[in-house]
């Protein structure tokens, strides 16, 4: 449940279109719906702005599925991430729709879009932790688009778009083998990066160490640096800035 549908149930108590009994069993998973294996917290984009999200790698498929169906059945909104496609298939929801390359299972996204979100990967190879990244912020109502391959072995195409990076209010750069990639976009422009590392390269990346340290070494200031292929967390943070309001003025 997201603040608007508190408010209606609210609302409509007041008014007295529904009663208490109807509100309580609206209200009846406040705070959380206990499925003795995992306790779900339906209000929580109350909280924090952003729904419970189901991370599906590590779980049984049937545990994912289970959560996933009682998450879209109280609020109508589900983002499943890391899913293989066995959990695409048993939850068997026409609502919903599988993004293959990045794992993520949604239905439920946000209708209106707000501000501007790019993304940007390095190469080709890291387009799933970049999808994941651009459909988690589209889902959660930032309009989001996207540059893919334009990594630092060939910086001419990345200097050829240099327009779009101005035009965005937030960036998520997304770079595995050495991580360069978020350094240069940040050195060209003053929008707030994310830098996300993946677990792409040969072995001296070291599963995205290496990336990670690149990104965190960076010399540019001011760069937010997400966990190894954490897309998610890159497009929920990508939202967060983009859908800040701004500092209200201040009275001499």
């Amino acid at each position: 449940m997201n603040r608007e549908g508190l408010e209606k149930i609210l609302r409509s108590l007041a008014e007295g279109t529904v009663d208490v009994e109807e509100a309580m069993r609206r209200l009846r998973h406040f705070p959380y719906e206990d499925l003795a294996f995992a306790r779900l917290e339906h209000h929580r984009s109350l909280r924090q702005g952003v729904p419970e999200v189901v991370l599906a790698r590590g779980k049984r498929a049937e545990d994912t599925v289970a959560i996933a169906r009682a998450m879209y059945r109280e609020s109508g909104r589900l983002l499943v991430t890391k899913a293989p496609p066995e959990v695409f298939e048993k939850l068997g929801m026409e609502e919903a729709a599988y993004h293959r390359a990045s794992g993520l299972i949604m239905a439920g996204e946000a209708a209106a879009k707000t501000g501007s979100v790019l993304v940007v990967s390095a190469g080709t190879s890291d387009i799933p932790v970049a999808e994941e990244a651009a459909l988690t912020a589209s889902f959660l109502g930032s309009r989001t688009k996207t540059l893919y391959d334009v990594g630092v072995s060939g910086i001419h195409r990345l200097m050829e778009k240099r327009g779009a990076l101005e035009e965005a209010r937030v960036l998520v750069v997304v770079a595995g083998m050495e991580g360069a990639l978020p350094s240069v976009v940040g050195g060209l422009t003053s929008r707030p990066v994310v830098a996300v590392p993946t677990s792409v390269g040969y072995g001296a990346s070291l599963g995205g160490l290496t990336a990670l340290f690149a990104m965190l070494n960076s010399c540019v200031p001011g760069i937010a640096v997400m966990n190894i292929d954490n897309g998610f967390g890159a497009g929920c943070l990508a939202h967060r800035i983009n859908t800040l309001e701004p500092p209200a003025a201040e009275t001499p």
